[in-house]
């Protein structure tokens, strides 16, 4: 069975004359499983100031070229007075605009192949936008933003590409992947690999468990200390021609490697890289900020391309 039909919602109270909500539904029901999508869309002038938070579900954002927001929101369970109960609220106040998914209230009963609650959320937004996205249990995936960006999951992967500004980034259990990133970073998950590249500023990078690769590309300079740090896994750093910073890289079981800076004792090292393989202190290029890296298990490689 497939409905479709489009309803137009009032403006609330707290909104601005500028909030424009039109809900477009679309309802399919297959074996065990319930779903409707319902649209919100948002007019906008300046950057958009978006959060969006769903108790359980992916969330994806993307740019485009149009000064409006545009927010689906996929409700699935197992039947229709489940998915019903799935609340979604909705307020705009100028360029500030809030999505927020809840949970079902009452005791959650998933029996056989019946599905249990879950939102999926979609957005389009401004090239420019602030993001502030949550998620209880799910993947996130961000494309082509710039912007203060601010995301978090209690279990689930988190992607980027393309994205330019501060990006702050937590997962509970999942791998982190962003490529394409301009500016400074501040990533952490519980238990998971990571993998950035990129004209870094400042760097945090903070996993549990997994390995770690990290690539500065042609412009990237060390706008504050970094700390990488992983619990068990190869950590990897490339960095360009001319990058400059002070080492200090440890391993509790493996060796630490430092390529294409010449001799460590031209550097200022030579004495602490000869008492430890697993500890290296040393100035790299022309110096500067510090550069901490660690992990619990495994090789560091610092290599200069």
């Amino acid at each position: 069975m497939r409905c479709e039909g489009v309803r137009a919602g009032g403006a609330m109270a707290a909104c601005s004359a500028a909030l424009l909500l039109a809900s477009a539904c679309v309802v399919t029901v297959d074996q065990g499983r319930y779903s409707v999508r319902d649209e919100k869309k948002f007019q906008v002038k300046g950057t958009p100031d978006l959060a969006l938070t769903t108790f359980d579900g992916s969330v994806e954002i993307r740019s485009w070229d149009r000064p409006e927001v545009l927010v689906e929101i996929e409700k699935r369970a197992g039947d229709k007075t489940q998915a019903d109960a799935i609340e979604v609220r909705a307020e705009q106040s100028g360029d500030a605009i809030t999505i927020d998914v809840k949970k079902p209230a009452g005791p959650e009963v998933v029996l056989g192949f019946r599905a249990a609650p879950s939102a999926k959320v979609v957005a389009a937004v401004p090239r420019r936008c602030n993001i502030v996205a949550r998620s209880g249990d799910g993947s996130i995936t961000i494309e082509r933003i710039e912007g203060k960006i601010d995301l978090n999951t209690g279990d689930g992967n988190v992607k980027g590409l393309d994205l330019a500004g501060s990006l702050r980034v937590h997962t509970g259990d999942g791998t982190l992947r962003f490529d394409r990133i301009a500016g400074s970073v501040d990533l952490e998950s519980g238990d998971g690999g990571a993998r950035i590249s990129g004209r870094l500023g400042a760097v945090k990078l903070l996993t549990g468990d997994g390995s770690v690769e990290v690539r500065a590309d042609e412009g990237s300079s060390m706008t504050a200390d970094w700390e990488i740090r992983t619990g068990d896994g190869g950590l990897r750093l490339e960095v360009p021609e001319g990058f400059g910073a002070t080492l200090l890289a440890s391993t509790s079981d493996g060796a630490v490697r430092v390529n294409g800076f010449g001799d460590a004792a031209t550097a200022g090292g030579d004495a602490q890289n000869r008492r430890s393989r697993s500890e290296v202190r040393r100035v790299l290029g022309a110096g500067g900020r510090l550069l901490r890296l660690h992990t619990g298990s495994g090789t560091i490689t610092v290599k200069k391309f």
